[in-house]
């Protein structure tokens, strides 16, 4: 084989215009959000903190991580049953899988984070140094690529000798799998083990982590710092558990319990809506985000009043 046909998200001809508008406009909406986010992050005297750093490394990995997908997303529905080349295939998968294993690292360095920040405060400038932040996101980048591009490699030296029509909006892994005309049983032990080391590992991590904090916020004795110290973590929480929530689900299980139509709804969640709602979150739950946005805009509306 040496291109797919990615069939899209379904036989809805007479919704194609109504759901590229649709997407287009959460696409656009969702680059705005992070693209905002990274700005501030960067603007911002007050927003010059690890947390922040994270968080602006987050919503550029995220902008990439939509990238990948969505642009092939919404082709696909101006141009039904749009050709991918083997090769492109591949390198989606590879970004995808890379881009989201990133995300899910730096999501448990950030709940790291906010365990030394509340659990710890008074030794939190000596822990969480420039370096060790830089430490940090290089390892969840670099692990994330490597891991990607071993099972990316390990898929795509299957046979596919039947169908090449691929079930989804984009090259993911259980519709790829789904074509092999081979025994895929050892790559799916090899998905398991990764999505064991990019998902569940890193969720467990998270939960502990979390543990730890609401202990440590039930022992302030003051009702104020205990709403203080949980805002500065819900943000977080509710992503990961958004994040991962989709993730587990469409990847921890074998491939007997694949459903195309089923997978193809829950992905749409993970790559548009869950993206989109990530900017919001952070800035409606989060004093000092929205804080700053306010001093940009009075920034920006200053000469116009002059």
């Amino acid at each position: 084989i040496s291109e797919f046909i990615i069939l899209g998200i379904g036989d809805l001809a007479e919704l194609q215009i109504l759901f590229f508008g649709l997407f287009l406009i959460m696409h656009l909406v969702t680059l705005a959000g992070h693209t905002t986010i990274v700005l501030i992050t960067l603007i911002d005297s007050c927003l010059q903190t690890p947390m922040y750093f994270f968080l602006r490394n987050l919503s550029t990995i995220e902008i990439g991580y939509i990238l990948v997908i969505v642009p092939n997303m919404l082709a696909n529905f101006l141009s039904r049953n749009q050709r991918m080349s083997f090769l492109g295939c591949a390198l989606q998968m590879h970004l995808f899988i890379a881009l989201g294993g990133a995300e899910c690292f730096l999501l448990t360095v950030m709940a790291y984070d906010r365990f030394v920040a509340i659990c710890n405060p008074l030794r939190y400038t000596f822990i969480i140094t420039r370096a060790l932040c830089l430490q940090m996101l290089a390892l969840a980048c670099i692990s994330s690529f490597v891991l990607s591009l071993t099972l990316t490699t390990l898929i795509f030296l299957l046979p596919f000798c039947g169908s090449h029509e691929i079930n989804h909006f984009f090259c993911d892994i259980p519709a790829v799998l789904f074509l092999a005309c081979s025994d895929t049983q050892a790559n799916e032990i090899a998905v398991f083990l990764v999505c064991m080391l990019i998902l569940l590992m890193p969720f467990l991590l998270i939960l502990l982590s979390y543990g730890f904090i609401i202990m440590a916020i039930l022992r302030i004795h003051s009702a104020e710092g205990r709403s203080k110290a949980f805002s500065t973590c819900t943000g977080h929480l509710l992503v990961s558990l958004l994040h991962y929530g989709c993730a587990i689900f469409i990847y921890i299980r074998p491939k007997s319990c694949y459903t195309p139509e089923q997978d193809k709804i829950v992905s749409l969640i993970y790559t548009n809506v869950t993206p989109m709602l990530y900017p919001m979150i952070y800035s409606l739950r989060n004093k000092e985000v929205k804080g700053a946005l306010r001093r940009l805009l009075v920034i920006k509306q200053q000469p116009k009043a002059s």
